[in-house]
């Protein structure tokens, strides 16, 4: 029998086609979310971490050569907790994913494991030549934020993720101008220009996914 344009032959559980369609592409939409981390939580913790640990340090470091030791304590706390709560988190929504994407999300994760162990051997071979506070502080500094910068660009153009990309085009920006502001100032601008970039690219993300919502269609067409 052959269904009219009027039967519900066209519709999909009652429903016109135009309707079936977008309610397909919004469960997609949250199936996929489910299994990707959440930018705006990571952006978050991260934002959170740079600007306590490095106002925390800045504080203390003002006025003298170099922080206090328990400045150190606090910032590599604020770092230690955001590494957590990313392992975390990414592990819990990445769980059942297989395949391509399984593969380069791991092959990203051991890129960042042996860019720090270089860069803590490089820094270990600037000490053992002699490197004073001042240049171990901004050499340290300028290094991390060196590989976090581009291996965010890298996940840029590995996930596709336009802002991952011009988050990790300011961080390099950001370190550049920090390094040479000079210590103590160094860790205020890591903090207001590097922390904040972080929680504004928080809000960008929060805007895009309200907008997503708004607009359902416009998120299936730029998927």
């Amino acid at each position: 029998m052959t269904s009219t344009p009027d039967s519900p032959g066209d519709d999909v559980a009652g429903l016109p086609a135009a309707d079936s369609l977008r309610l397909i592409r919004e469960q997609q939409d949250r199936a996929r979310s489910a299994l990707e981390p959440d930018a705006r939580a990571l952006y978050g913790a991260w934002g959170v971490a740079w600007l306590v640990g490095y106002l925390v340090l800045w504080t203390s470091g003002r006025g003298q050569e170099q922080p206090e030791a328990w400045a150190y304590w606090v910032f590599g706390g604020a770092l230690a907790a955001a590494v957590v709560f990313t392992m975390v988190h990414t592990m819990r929504r990445t769980a059942g994913t297989r395949g391509v994407s399984a593969r380069t999300g791991a092959m990203y994760g051991w890129a960042w494991m042996l860019g720090f162990l270089t860069l803590g051997v490089l820094l270990g071979g600037l000490a053992r030549a002699g490197a004073g506070t001042e240049v171990m502080g901004l050499a340290s500094n300028g290094g991390a934020c060196l590989v976090v910068g581009l291996l965010y660009l890298a996940g840029a153009a590995a996930f596709g993720d336009r802002n991952l990309f011009v988050l990790g085009a300011w961080i390099l920006l950001v370190a550049g101008a920090a390094t040479l502001v000079g210590l103590p100032g160094t860790y205020l601008v890591m903090a207001l220009a590097g922390g904040g970039g972080f929680l504004v690219m928080a809000g960008v993300e929060q805007l895009r996914v309200v907008r997503g919502r708004r607009h359902p269609e416009e998120g299936a067409g730029r998927a």
